[in-house]
Protein backbone atom coordinates (compact mmCIF):
# COMPACT_ATOMS: atom_id res chain seq x y z
CA UNK A 1 0.00 0.00 0.00
CA UNK A 2 1.34 3.41 -1.00
CA UNK A 3 2.14 5.74 1.91
CA UNK A 4 2.96 9.39 1.24
CA UNK A 5 6.17 10.82 2.58
CA UNK A 6 6.32 13.57 5.20
CA UNK A 7 6.65 16.20 2.47
CA UNK A 8 3.72 14.67 0.59
CA UNK A 9 1.54 14.75 3.69
CA UNK A 10 2.43 18.39 4.26
CA UNK A 11 1.41 19.24 0.70
CA UNK A 12 -1.87 17.37 1.17
CA UNK A 13 -2.61 19.28 4.37
CA UNK A 14 -1.82 22.58 2.67
CA UNK A 15 -4.06 21.67 -0.24
CA UNK A 16 -6.89 20.80 2.17
CA UNK A 17 -6.44 24.07 4.02
CA UNK A 18 -6.45 25.99 0.73
CA UNK A 19 -9.69 24.32 -0.36
CA UNK A 20 -11.34 24.97 3.03
CA UNK A 21 -10.23 28.61 2.96
CA UNK A 22 -11.55 28.98 -0.59
CA UNK A 23 -14.95 27.63 0.49
CA UNK A 24 -15.17 29.61 3.74
CA UNK A 25 -13.92 32.96 2.40
CA UNK A 26 -17.26 34.00 0.84
CA UNK A 27 -19.12 33.04 4.02
CA UNK A 28 -16.67 35.07 6.13
CA UNK A 29 -17.17 38.07 3.84
CA UNK A 30 -20.95 37.75 4.19
CA UNK A 31 -20.71 37.52 7.99
CA UNK A 32 -18.54 40.64 8.18
CA UNK A 33 -20.78 42.55 5.78
CA UNK A 34 -23.96 41.60 7.63
CA UNK A 35 -22.85 43.34 10.83
CA UNK A 36 -22.04 46.64 9.14
CA UNK A 37 -24.13 49.60 8.21
CA UNK A 38 -24.46 50.46 4.54
CA UNK A 39 -22.44 53.64 5.03
CA UNK A 40 -19.59 51.78 6.74
CA UNK A 41 -19.68 49.02 4.14
CA UNK A 42 -19.21 51.44 1.25
CA UNK A 43 -16.85 53.86 3.00
CA UNK A 44 -13.73 51.69 2.64
CA UNK A 45 -14.11 48.69 0.35
CA UNK A 46 -10.54 47.53 1.03
CA UNK A 47 -10.92 47.26 4.81
CA UNK A 48 -11.03 43.69 6.09
CA UNK A 49 -12.60 44.42 9.47
CA UNK A 50 -15.15 47.23 9.91
CA UNK A 51 -14.53 50.06 12.42
CA UNK A 52 -17.95 49.48 14.02
CA UNK A 53 -20.51 46.71 14.22
CA UNK A 54 -24.28 46.75 14.28
CA UNK A 55 -27.07 44.18 14.35
CA UNK A 56 -29.65 46.55 12.90
CA UNK A 57 -29.70 44.57 9.66
CA UNK A 58 -30.95 41.48 11.49
CA UNK A 59 -33.33 43.61 13.57
CA UNK A 60 -34.97 45.01 10.44
CA UNK A 61 -35.36 41.55 8.89
CA UNK A 62 -36.58 39.71 12.00
CA UNK A 63 -39.12 42.44 12.84
CA UNK A 64 -40.10 42.70 9.15
CA UNK A 65 -39.27 46.41 9.05
CA UNK A 66 -41.17 47.45 12.19
CA UNK A 67 -37.96 48.17 14.15
CA UNK A 68 -35.38 49.90 11.99
CA UNK A 69 -32.71 50.50 14.58
CA UNK A 70 -30.16 53.30 14.61
CA UNK A 71 -28.84 52.64 11.10
CA UNK A 72 -32.20 52.75 9.32
CA UNK A 73 -33.89 55.49 11.37
CA UNK A 74 -33.39 58.07 8.62
CA UNK A 75 -34.09 55.64 5.78
CA UNK A 76 -36.95 56.78 3.57
CA UNK A 77 -37.22 53.51 1.71
CA UNK A 78 -36.90 49.84 2.60
CA UNK A 79 -37.79 46.94 0.33
CA UNK A 80 -41.40 45.86 0.81
CA UNK A 81 -40.55 42.16 0.56
CA UNK A 82 -38.82 42.38 3.96
CA UNK A 83 -42.34 42.48 5.42
CA UNK A 84 -43.04 38.90 4.23
CA UNK A 85 -39.84 37.34 5.59
CA UNK A 86 -41.55 34.85 7.92
CA UNK A 87 -44.15 33.90 5.34
CA UNK A 88 -41.40 33.36 2.75
CA UNK A 89 -39.41 31.23 5.22
CA UNK A 90 -42.52 29.13 5.91
CA UNK A 91 -43.14 28.71 2.18
CA UNK A 92 -39.53 27.62 1.65
CA UNK A 93 -39.82 25.10 4.47
CA UNK A 94 -43.09 23.65 3.14
CA UNK A 95 -41.71 23.35 -0.38
CA UNK A 96 -38.34 21.89 0.66
CA UNK A 97 -39.81 19.31 3.05
CA UNK A 98 -42.54 18.27 0.61
CA UNK A 99 -40.12 17.98 -2.30
CA UNK A 100 -37.68 15.97 -0.18
CA UNK A 101 -40.32 13.49 0.98
CA UNK A 102 -41.87 13.04 -2.47
CA UNK A 103 -38.48 12.67 -4.14
CA UNK A 104 -37.31 10.09 -1.60
CA UNK A 105 -40.50 8.03 -1.96
CA UNK A 106 -40.57 8.05 -5.76
CA UNK A 107 -36.79 7.93 -6.14
CA UNK A 108 -36.35 4.96 -3.81
CA UNK A 109 -38.95 2.94 -5.72
CA UNK A 110 -37.35 3.73 -9.08
CA UNK A 111 -33.80 3.17 -7.81
CA UNK A 112 -34.77 -0.17 -6.26
CA UNK A 113 -36.30 -1.28 -9.56
CA UNK A 114 -33.10 -0.38 -11.40
CA UNK A 115 -30.87 -2.10 -8.81
CA UNK A 116 -32.89 -5.33 -8.51
CA UNK A 117 -34.86 -5.81 -11.73
CA UNK A 118 -32.23 -6.48 -14.37
CA UNK A 119 -34.40 -5.79 -17.37
CA UNK A 120 -33.64 -3.64 -20.37
CA UNK A 121 -36.14 -0.86 -19.72
CA UNK A 122 -34.77 -0.11 -16.23
CA UNK A 123 -31.24 0.45 -17.54
CA UNK A 124 -32.70 2.55 -20.36
CA UNK A 125 -34.53 4.60 -17.70
CA UNK A 126 -31.26 5.20 -15.84
CA UNK A 127 -29.55 6.34 -19.04
CA UNK A 128 -32.41 8.71 -19.78
CA UNK A 129 -32.07 10.16 -16.26
CA UNK A 130 -28.38 10.81 -16.84
CA UNK A 131 -29.04 12.43 -20.23
CA UNK A 132 -31.82 14.59 -18.77
CA UNK A 133 -29.36 16.27 -16.42
CA UNK A 134 -27.46 17.73 -19.39
CA UNK A 135 -30.47 19.82 -20.42
CA UNK A 136 -30.27 23.34 -18.90
CA UNK A 137 -33.29 24.01 -16.74
CA UNK A 138 -33.77 27.47 -18.25
CA UNK A 139 -34.59 25.81 -21.59
CA UNK A 140 -37.60 24.11 -20.02
CA UNK A 141 -39.02 27.13 -18.22
CA UNK A 142 -41.28 28.41 -21.03
CA UNK A 143 -42.85 24.98 -21.73
CA UNK A 144 -43.20 24.43 -17.98
CA UNK A 145 -44.94 27.78 -17.53
CA UNK A 146 -47.33 27.09 -20.41
CA UNK A 147 -48.23 23.62 -19.09
CA UNK A 148 -48.77 24.82 -15.51
CA UNK A 149 -50.87 27.76 -16.73
CA UNK A 150 -53.10 25.42 -18.71
CA UNK A 151 -53.74 23.20 -15.67
CA UNK A 152 -54.22 26.15 -13.29
CA UNK A 153 -51.19 25.54 -11.06
CA UNK A 154 -49.56 28.95 -11.29
CA UNK A 155 -49.25 30.98 -8.07
CA UNK A 156 -49.45 27.96 -5.80
CA UNK A 157 -47.00 26.04 -3.67
CA UNK A 158 -48.18 22.73 -5.12
CA UNK A 159 -47.06 23.81 -8.58
CA UNK A 160 -43.57 24.56 -7.28
CA UNK A 161 -43.47 21.27 -5.34
CA UNK A 162 -44.46 19.20 -8.38
CA UNK A 163 -42.03 21.00 -10.69
CA UNK A 164 -39.07 20.70 -8.31
CA UNK A 165 -39.84 17.04 -7.62
CA UNK A 166 -39.79 16.31 -11.34
CA UNK A 167 -36.44 18.03 -11.81
CA UNK A 168 -34.79 16.53 -8.71
CA UNK A 169 -36.06 12.96 -9.09
CA UNK A 170 -33.21 11.91 -11.45
CA UNK A 171 -30.66 13.04 -8.84
CA UNK A 172 -32.30 10.83 -6.22
CA UNK A 173 -32.29 7.84 -8.57
CA UNK A 174 -28.62 8.30 -9.43
CA UNK A 175 -27.71 8.49 -5.72
CA UNK A 176 -29.89 5.65 -4.43
CA UNK A 177 -29.50 3.07 -7.20
CA UNK A 178 -25.77 2.37 -6.48
CA UNK A 179 -26.52 2.28 -2.75
CA UNK A 180 -29.29 -0.31 -3.11
CA UNK A 181 -26.85 -2.50 -5.04
CA UNK A 182 -24.59 -2.68 -1.98
CA UNK A 183 -27.36 -4.32 0.11
CA UNK A 184 -27.16 -8.11 0.18
CA UNK A 185 -29.71 -10.00 -1.92
CA UNK A 186 -29.71 -12.83 0.62
CA UNK A 187 -31.48 -10.68 3.22
CA UNK A 188 -34.36 -10.03 0.86
CA UNK A 189 -34.53 -13.67 -0.17
CA UNK A 190 -34.71 -14.74 3.49
CA UNK A 191 -37.55 -12.26 4.08
CA UNK A 192 -39.44 -13.57 1.04
CA UNK A 193 -39.00 -17.15 2.25
CA UNK A 194 -40.60 -16.06 5.54
CA UNK A 195 -43.65 -14.84 3.65
CA UNK A 196 -42.86 -11.25 2.65
CA UNK A 197 -43.70 -10.01 -0.80
CA UNK A 198 -41.07 -8.15 -2.81
CA UNK A 199 -42.57 -4.84 -1.74
CA UNK A 200 -42.76 -6.03 1.87
CA UNK A 201 -39.08 -7.02 1.79
CA UNK A 202 -38.30 -3.61 0.31
CA UNK A 203 -40.14 -1.80 3.12
CA UNK A 204 -39.04 -4.00 6.03
CA UNK A 205 -35.49 -4.92 5.00
CA UNK A 206 -34.08 -2.62 2.33
CA UNK A 207 -35.33 0.75 3.56
CA UNK A 208 -34.14 0.34 7.20
CA UNK A 209 -30.71 -0.74 5.93
CA UNK A 210 -30.65 2.22 3.54
CA UNK A 211 -30.89 4.91 6.23
CA UNK A 212 -27.44 6.41 5.42
CA UNK A 213 -28.21 6.54 1.70
CA UNK A 214 -31.66 7.98 2.21
CA UNK A 215 -30.32 10.56 4.68
CA UNK A 216 -27.57 11.73 2.34
CA UNK A 217 -29.98 11.89 -0.60
CA UNK A 218 -32.59 13.71 1.49
CA UNK A 219 -30.07 16.28 2.70
CA UNK A 220 -28.91 17.00 -0.86
CA UNK A 221 -32.46 17.27 -2.19
CA UNK A 222 -33.53 19.53 0.70
CA UNK A 223 -30.61 21.92 0.16
CA UNK A 224 -31.19 22.14 -3.60
CA UNK A 225 -34.92 22.71 -3.14
CA UNK A 226 -34.38 25.22 -0.31
CA UNK A 227 -32.14 27.43 -2.44
CA UNK A 228 -34.05 27.11 -5.73
CA UNK A 229 -34.89 30.47 -7.28
CA UNK A 230 -35.73 29.99 -10.94
CA UNK A 231 -38.74 27.65 -10.71
CA UNK A 232 -40.38 29.59 -7.87
CA UNK A 233 -39.83 32.96 -9.54
CA UNK A 234 -41.23 31.75 -12.89
CA UNK A 235 -44.32 29.97 -11.54
CA UNK A 236 -45.29 32.41 -8.75
CA UNK A 237 -45.80 36.15 -9.08
CA UNK A 238 -47.72 36.86 -5.85
CA UNK A 239 -46.00 37.92 -2.64
CA UNK A 240 -47.88 35.40 -0.50
CA UNK A 241 -46.20 32.54 -2.40
CA UNK A 242 -42.66 33.94 -2.31
CA UNK A 243 -39.82 31.83 -0.94
CA UNK A 244 -36.62 33.09 0.68
CA UNK A 245 -34.50 32.98 -2.52
CA UNK A 246 -37.08 35.18 -4.26
CA UNK A 247 -37.04 37.66 -1.35
CA UNK A 248 -33.24 37.73 -1.49
CA UNK A 249 -33.26 38.34 -5.25
CA UNK A 250 -35.75 41.19 -4.82
CA UNK A 251 -33.22 43.13 -2.72
CA UNK A 252 -31.21 43.71 -5.90
CA UNK A 253 -33.05 46.60 -7.54
CA UNK A 254 -32.51 48.64 -10.67
CA UNK A 255 -31.44 51.73 -8.72
CA UNK A 256 -30.13 50.47 -5.39
CA UNK A 257 -28.79 47.23 -3.93
CA UNK A 258 -29.25 46.65 -0.18
CA UNK A 259 -25.93 44.89 0.34
CA UNK A 260 -26.08 44.82 4.14
CA UNK A 261 -29.64 43.47 4.26
CA UNK A 262 -28.77 41.05 1.48
CA UNK A 263 -25.90 39.58 3.46
CA UNK A 264 -27.90 39.36 6.68
CA UNK A 265 -30.84 37.57 5.10
CA UNK A 266 -28.44 35.22 3.29
CA UNK A 267 -27.03 34.14 6.65
CA UNK A 268 -30.51 33.58 8.05
CA UNK A 269 -31.47 31.54 4.99
CA UNK A 270 -28.30 29.48 5.31
CA UNK A 271 -29.04 28.32 8.88
CA UNK A 272 -31.50 25.46 8.08
CA UNK A 273 -29.10 23.88 5.59
CA UNK A 274 -26.18 24.10 8.01
CA UNK A 275 -28.21 22.61 10.87
CA UNK A 276 -29.47 19.77 8.65
CA UNK A 277 -26.00 18.86 7.43
CA UNK A 278 -24.60 18.95 10.98
CA UNK A 279 -27.36 16.64 12.25
CA UNK A 280 -27.01 14.19 9.35
CA UNK A 281 -23.25 14.50 8.81
CA UNK A 282 -22.47 10.90 9.75
CA UNK A 283 -25.21 9.47 7.55
CA UNK A 284 -24.36 11.75 4.62
CA UNK A 285 -20.71 10.61 4.58
CA UNK A 286 -21.67 6.93 4.93
CA UNK A 287 -24.32 7.13 2.23
CA UNK A 288 -22.22 8.91 -0.35
CA UNK A 289 -19.11 6.78 0.27
CA UNK A 290 -21.06 3.51 0.11
CA UNK A 291 -22.62 4.43 -3.19
CA UNK A 292 -19.35 5.72 -4.60
CA UNK A 293 -17.26 2.58 -4.03
CA UNK A 294 -19.74 0.25 -5.73
CA UNK A 295 -18.06 -1.01 -8.89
Amino acid sequence: MFRPTLLGRMWLHLANLAVIAFLLFPIAAVVIGSVQSEKTLQADTRAILPPEYTFDNFRVILTQGEQKGRVFEQATYLPDNIKVFYNAALNSLIVAVSVTLLTLVLGSLSAYSIARLRVRWTMWLLQVNVAARFVPIIVLMIPLYVVFRSVGMLNSLWGVIIAQTGFLLPYAILILAPYFETISHELEEAARIDGCSRFGAFVRIVLPLSTPGLSSCGAIIFIISWQDLLITMILNSRREFMTLPVVIASLVGDVHVFFNLLMAICLLALLPSVVLVMLLQKYVVQGLSAGAVKG
